[in-house]
């Protein structure tokens, strides 16, 4: 499989390429030069495969020949080390839990995957690659987690001071090692902005390898189409037509939510549920794309004003505003609707969200509004416990710290803090 650039100015490259350059020498996303269905009887029989077997089928296209079949099972297998389980809230409402990883949120699969295909790119390699990751939230920890201990790859997190919860920064700055941690005095916006602007100066380019671990890469990215295949999977047999409701923030998840359905995986419809950070919830009413500084919210992973793949969105359909609006509808809601998702969520049926699902599930109640027929489903993405200052406001039970948190939670945190640009060049040339 090759990959082009969205910018399209530059060459065309392999997937181990684009892996380990991220983005292309243009500053284009890469993307898949085609998407082949799978044979119609795959999603026939798809109940009677385990998930890893899914897995394969589903991603294999896009990676082989460059790594081999045993290889690609084995990364395919301990990526997938945990379960994915389906929740029927309601009559018309699920949840599928993505939060059964190492770092209890939905890019454990991701960033396990991303490690590993570059670990086995990087095996022969004796010079080092430097990953460079902005996060808002859940990815600085899931990407630290993956990539720790991995031969030949350094890692450098920047994320905004004050703006993650505390047991996501424990996650990102305390393991160490290949690991290193930035704090940024702003906003997800700015981390990233730094990243960007790394990638196109040509004084770092030259001396050192940088690639992106945000799902801006392609092996960060494609693998989230697993969940769908998984929810897929559990739910064929029960509804005729399914719904799912992402919340949403750089937008990876629901663009690969779209490659499964390329892929022939029969989604009825795509909810992008969005906080206060709504870029793509006005596009869709005004065919106007007006990205935006991004807010604090209390779904903090979501805190994006600049969707980076919706590029991607758009690509799939061809540029297309009414074939993209007629897949995909939008809604945004506030913090004060969030919290009261929660605890209606939780005294209406027992369930304890956390603030990203609570969105999913607004979502959720506002398509089936005026599409009452179909099933949705919502993405939990993340453990609720990660966001216990949130959501101990509105459900006041105890809940038990899982092993993964407790693991973390009492270590000291090891960050360095920056206030601009200049500041994260400075460090990346002298690490």
């Amino acid at each position: 499989m090759n990959y082009y650039s969205l910018n399209h100015t530059a060459p065309n490259t392999t997937f181990e390429n684009a892996v380990i350059k991220g983005l292309a020498p243009d500053r284009g996303l890469y993307f898949p030069e085609t998407i082949t269905a799978l044979d119609p009887c795959f999603f026939e029989t798809i109940e009677t495969l385990s998930n890893k077997e899914i897995a394969y089928e589903a991603i294999k296209q896009f990676i082989s020949p460059e790594i081999p079949e045993a290889i690609l099972k084995e990364i395919v297998s301990e990526t997938l080390s945990f379960e994915f389980p389906i929740i029927k809230l309601t009559d018309s409402i699920s949840t599928l839990e993505l939060f059964h990883g190492p770092t209890m949120a939905f890019k454990d699969v991701g960033a396990r995957f991303m490690a590993r295909c570059l670990g086995y790119f990087n095996k022969n390699n004796s010079s080092e690659v430097t990953v460079l990751v902005a996060t808002s939230g859940d990815t600085g920890g899931a990407v630290a987690n993956g990539f720790f201990g991995v031969k030949g790859v350094r890692v450098v997190i920047l994320y905004p001071s004050g703006k993650v919860s505390n047991v996501q920064e424990k996650q990102l700055t305390t393991l160490g090692q290949n690991i290193t941690a930035l704090e940024v005095e702003g906003t997800f916006d700015d981390c990233q902005d730094m990243v960007k602007k790394a990638f196109l100066d040509y004084e770092l380019t030259s001396k050192m390898q940088l690639t992106s671990a945000n799902s801006i890469n392609v092996a960060r990215w494609l693998p989230q189409l697993f969940y769908f295949m998984f929810a897929y999977k559990q739910l064929k047999n029960k509804y005729k037509d399914i719904v799912f409701s992402v919340p949403s923030g750089n937008f990876g998840n629901v663009c690969a939510g779209m490659i499964a359905q390329k892929l022939g995986l029969p989604i009825k419809h795509f909810i992008a549920s969005n906080n206060d950070n709504n870029v793509v919830t006005r596009y869709l009413k005004s065919a106007d794309y007006k990205p935006k500084p991004s807010v604090q919210t209390v779904s903090n992973a979501m805190d994006v004003g600049n969707p980076s793949n919706f590029i991607r969105i758009q690509a799939i359909y061809n540029n297309d505003f009414e074939s993209l609006k007629s897949n995909l509808s939008s809604y945004s809601f506030s913090d004060k609707e969030t919290k009261e998702a929660l605890n209606e969520i939780y005294k209406t049926t027992g369930y304890i969200a956390d603030p990203h699902g609570a969105v999913g599930y607004l979502g959720s109640k506002s398509y089936l509004k005026t599409n009452p027929d179909v099933h949705c489903v919502f993405f939990e993405t993340a453990h609720p416990t990660k966001f216990l200052d949130v959501v101990k406001e509105v459900v006041t039970v105890d809940i038990p710290l899982p092993k993964q948190i407790k693991a973390v939670i009492d270590k000291v945190k090891v960050a360095t803090q920056i206030n601009n640009y200049l500041e994260f060049k400075a460090f990346l040339t002298e690490i």
